[in-house]
């Protein structure tokens, strides 16, 4: 739900469809893309260059444009290279395009699936031994001879309800999944899921715009309460073509399966499932050859169970297995607090990490050095920090220096010993920078940003509501601050289990939808962190908005403004809030829920009413509505829109294929019912990043700023 942000580093993307970085086998160079060409660097003295692939290389013809590279992966050996261009979007990523193997012996370069339509081709991966290439194109899974350029369909009943190695919209947006499907070790099989869409509804947008008479986009979408997609798992071998079904225990559709890899192994699978409710996690290992599946693991929690996506930048995919495939990694919060777990195939597991501290996320396994490296930050929620622990447990012992207080992201090399490494704070940020580790000795300097003289930073604080309630919290005081005088304040929040909004990062306290400096103007701008937010403080924390969306954090919000309200530079008089997704949806809530507080809000492509929304989001947190449906309407902005009091602007695209502008028109027709008077901006054609189409940005800021200018006028009194 939440807005993607793709976390950057060293110009290439760790999101799971951005480049990733790109290693030597050795592990003491990268592989990347400079002008156009692919170049290998030494990672502690960049100027040792190597160019792998030239513009040359890359033009399929002479004289003719080399290929522009999307991104790129190196297969096998380092010979082959596999290019990802022309690419168009799918949801929120471009994932669909052309693909060509460059191969470095001979020169070559060819195109996979010349017959098949322009920018079909999904997820290509070359095999193991760099002979054959699969991918998936228009919902069927491929295999392709490179030496022959024979190409044979491994499914032929793919469609847009019937979907094999890729996923649906519910399962791409809140899983994380989207490749779906996977080379064994030995090249010989490829496990693949089915998602069968065949009984999901399709949401109609409509398109008004681009011809005389309108036409719909149907968008296969399971709103909450409706059942999910049914997922199923099957092997097939790429040589005759023969598949064998993982016999998954229980109802396909009232379970998710968000995980999948081959168990270190040529014959056997691992794989996560969910029920529907997402509170029980079984992991089971299955038989490759007849299908059989037995459940090694299994855990319950009485809110949700988080996938992996939700602790690793969004990636679900890959399996962590140490010991020689007799152990696999584990994170749960079983205990109250997210740790690393071993767990061995016959599910005995070991507690790795341990304390009252979260794991951020997982870094490196550096089985040679009996190491784990992970992100962490114990004393403080709105930061990051490496760790690493021996893989037999213990105590965690801090690689990052101390001193350099902030946000450390950190992309380690295969052998552990070196990493490329980026700081950020609310005052600086260094990229390029490479490191040796654990030393954490300089090698590589990098490039280091600060905010310009004069700007004004970001001052970070906690409060602690009625309710004894601590959060933290970020303010940026206006340029000319003076103590004695009063300013209007504008909040800015999201809220939900997706994304935190108090973090030490560069650039926090910004607001890129306001034309012009809110400092300089004269604004108190702050946010603050409710419960219920992913800030590694604990599953306590992390799980209180349980059945709570729209009513814990609302209460969280509106108890810390009420605190801040007291302080004396503040006025109560000019108090804003604004959000975008689950921050629309709670910036409509506290404007309706709490009118004395909240004179003026900006809500954008907001969830109106929680039953219009998909159901592994919605049910994960609040529940099936066919248990309890009153959490979902006491949380619902539309129950509570008849208290508005005070100044209201509402935007959403009419194209959102996420929080669809359905819930527009029904937060409309309450606010008309009740003769509640707003403000109303629709972008026609528009998705949920409301990025399209020319001009859109400036017209969507420019409104932004003139409504705030408005109806909260800036400037100390």
């Amino acid at each position: 739900m939440l807005l993607a942000v793709l976390l950057t580093a060293f110009g290439v993307s760790n999101a799971q469809f951005g480049q990733q970085v790109q290693w030597s086998e050795d592990g003491n160079s990268i592989v990347k893309v400079v002008g156009g060409e692919i170049v290998q660097e030494a990672i502690a003295d960049p100027q040792q260059r190597t160019v792998l692939a030239s513009k040359a290389d890359l033009s399929p013809m002479a004289g003719s444009a080399p290929l522009a590279i999307r991104r790129f992966t190196m297969a096998g050996d380092g010979n082959k290279i596999l290019i990802n261009t022309n690419t168009q979007r799918v949801w929120r990523y471009d994932t669909r395009g052309d693909y060509w193997v460059f191969d470095r012996r001979d020169k070559s370069l060819r195109q996979l699936g010349k017959n098949l339509p322009e920018s079909s081709l999904m997820y290509a991966k070359l095999s193991p031994d760099g002979k054959k290439a699969a991918y998936v194109s228009g919902h069927n899974l491929y295999v392709e001879e490179l030496s022959s350029g024979a190409i044979s369909p491994l499914t032929n009943d793919g469609n847009d309800r019937i979907i094999h190695g890729t996923f649906d919209w519910a399962y791409e947006e809140e899983f994380g999944c989207r490749d779906g499907f996977r080379w064994s070790p030995d090249g010989k099989r490829i496990a693949y899921w089915t998602i069968d869409a065949r009984t999901i509804r399709n949401f109609l947008m409509i398109n008004n715009t681009d011809s005389i008479y309108s036409f719909t986009i149907p968008v296969e979408y399971p709103k909450v309460g409706e059942a999910p997609s049914g997922a199923a798992i099957a092997v097939v071998n790429v040589s005759n073509g023969h598949t064998v079904k993982m016999t998954i225990p229980g109802d396909p559709v009232q379970h998710y399966l968000p995980r999948m890899e081959w168990a270190a192994a040529n014959d056997e699978l691992v794989i996560q499932q969910l029920d529907r409710r997402q509170q029980e996690s079984s992991i089971y290992l299955a038989n490759a050859v007849n299908g059989v599946c037995t459940r090694i693991y299994h855990e319950t929690d009485n809110a949700w169970i988080d996938s992996k996506a939700r602790w690793n930048d969004d990636d679900p995919t890959g399996w962590e297995w140490i010991n020689d495939g007799k152990e696999f990694i584990w994170v749960s919060e079983k205990d109250g607090w997210r740790h690393i777990y071993r767990i061995d195939r016959q599910g005995n597991e070991q507690l790795i990490t341990s304390g009252d501290y979260d794991v951020i996320g997982i870094d490196l396994i550096d089985e040679a050095g009996d190491y784990f490296y992970f992100s962490a930050s114990p004393e403080n929620a709105t930061q990051k920090y490496l760790y690493r622990v021996k893989l037999t447990g213990g105590e965690a012992e801090r690689v990052t220096p101390a001193g350099q207080t902030g946000t450390h992201s950190y992309t380690l090399s295969p052998n552990g010993k070196m990493a490329l490494h980026r700081f950020s704070s609310r005052t600086s940020t260094t990229n390029g920078q490479v490191v040796d580790l654990p030393a954490h000795h300089t090698l590589v300097a990098g490039q280091t940003n600060e905010l310009p003289a004069g700007t004004p930073e970001a001052e970070f604080f906690k409060i602690t509501t009625t309710d004894g309630v601590e959060m933290d919290g970020w303010m940026v005081k206006p340029a000319d601050f003076d103590p004695s005088k009063k300013y209007p304040v504008v909040f800015y929040v999201y809220g939900e289990p997706a994304g935190q909004t108090v973090t030490d990062n560069f650039g926090i306290g910004g607001n890129r939808l306001y034309q012009g400096s809110m400092a300089e103007d004269g604004y108190l701008y702050i946010s603050v962190e409710n419960r219920g937010t992913p800030a590694p403080k604990g599953r306590a924390w992390r799980k209180a908005i349980y059945k709570n969306i729209g009513i814990l954090n609302i209460r969280d919000q509106a108890m810390a403004a009420q605190e801040i309200l007291k302080w004396p530079f503040v006025d109560s008089t000019r108090v804003a809030v604004w959000g975008w997704s689950g921050g629309g949806s709670s910036t409509l809530n506290l404007l309706f829920q709490y009118p004395e507080i909240y004179q003026t809000g900006i809500a954008i492509a907001a969830v109106g009413d929680q039953l219009m929304y998909d159901n592994i989001y919605q049910e994960r947190y609040m529940g099936l509505p066919q248990d309890d449906r009153e959490p979902f309407i006491q949380g619902s902005p539309v129950t509570h829109a008849k208290n508005l009091r005070g100044n209201l602007l509402y935007i959403h695209g009419t194209a959102d294929d996420n929080v669809h502008y359905q819930n527009a028109e029904l937060l409309i027709n309450e606010l008309i019912k009740h003769n509640k008077q707003f403000s109303l901006m629709a972008y026609p054609n528009r998705s949920h990043s409301i990025s399209e189409g020319e001009g859109t940005g400036e017209h969507l800021s420019t409104l932004y700023t003139n409504y705030l200018k408005q109806h909260c006028p800036p400037g100390g009194r």
